[in-house]
């Protein structure tokens, strides 16, 4: 199991290296999104993961209308996810994260799944072309549900599960139920605490997930990949303070849990 941290895309990400590097992390979880996330210098970004033996998990932009029914929408969305591939690609990447879309008219939310459906199926396969595994992050209603997601994977072989357990624990099936239903499937995991209500992004162990039964449940389907500890805070002080304590208490969880 590696345990790694995700870049704030209102920083450098080159400074945000450099700390999670200093801060001996396994793996940067690196989101590609504005305001200074956007343009890379890939060959810096390289030789300074490689000054940190840092291996990369790629993260897209939550809010692209990839699935959007304009075609010039779709066209221009994709063209974007593309490159992020081409990049992720780069970096030695092996796994791909994108987020359900919401974006559609009104008049057309009931196909919202099948909105998805159809758009994600060129972009999973063009993110295999770049040796990559397109994972699909779970989220609000309806792509909160073990449901939705045996409708996406039975539809698009190449996908594959990211399961936010912060996600979860506001959502319709839990983390434990979705680890139940897609062993083989998950492929990526954030770690983040709320109290049900939002998604707070907290240090682990403020909020009310049972996080001793997350485990248990990823452990019990054999899953020891990565996972980000996507803790957020202003304070950069504080923040990293905030994920010592979460890593800690992951690790030491991770050896107590059978």
């Amino acid at each position: 199991m590696k345990i790694g941290f995700m870049n704030n895309p209102s920083a450098s990400v080159y400074d945000e290296i450099v700390s999670f590097g200093e801060f001996q992390s396994d793996f940067l979880d690196l989101t590609i999104e504005g305001p200074k996330a956007l343009d890379l210098d890939v060959d810096r970004v390289r030789d300074l993961l490689d000054q940190y033996d840092l291996s990369v998990v790629g993260h897209t932009d939550p809010c692209l209308p990839y699935a959007y029914p304009v075609s010039g929408i779709r066209k221009a969305c994709f063209e974007e996810l593309q490159r992020c591939a081409k990049i992720f690609s780069a970096l030695g990447a092996t796994i791909m994260n994108i987020h359900p879309c919401y974006a559609c008219p009104p008049n057309a939310k009931h196909d919202l799944v099948k909105l998805n459906i159809d758009a994600l199926k060129p972009i999973a396969r063009m993110a295999k072309s770049f040796g990559l595994t397109l994972v699909y992050e779970n989220f609000t209603a309806p792509f909160d549900s073990v449901s939705t997601y045996e409708a996406l994977l039975s539809e698009i072989p190449d996908l594959a599960v990211h399961l936010d357990f912060g996600h979860a624990n506001m959502g319709r099936d839990s983390g434990e139920t979705f680890c139940k239903c897609f062993k083989g499937y998950i492929k990526h995991v954030h770690f983040s605490d709320n109290r049900s209500t939002a998604d707070h992004h907290m240090p682990i162990g403020v909020g009310n997930i049972d996080w001793k039964e997350a485990i248990s449940a990823l452990k019990s389907i054999g899953y020891d990949g990565t996972i980000t500890l996507e803790v957020f805070c202003n304070d950069r002080t504080v923040l990293f303070q905030y994920l010592e304590v979460s890593r800690k208490y992951v690790l030491e969880l991770w050896k107590q849990v059978r």
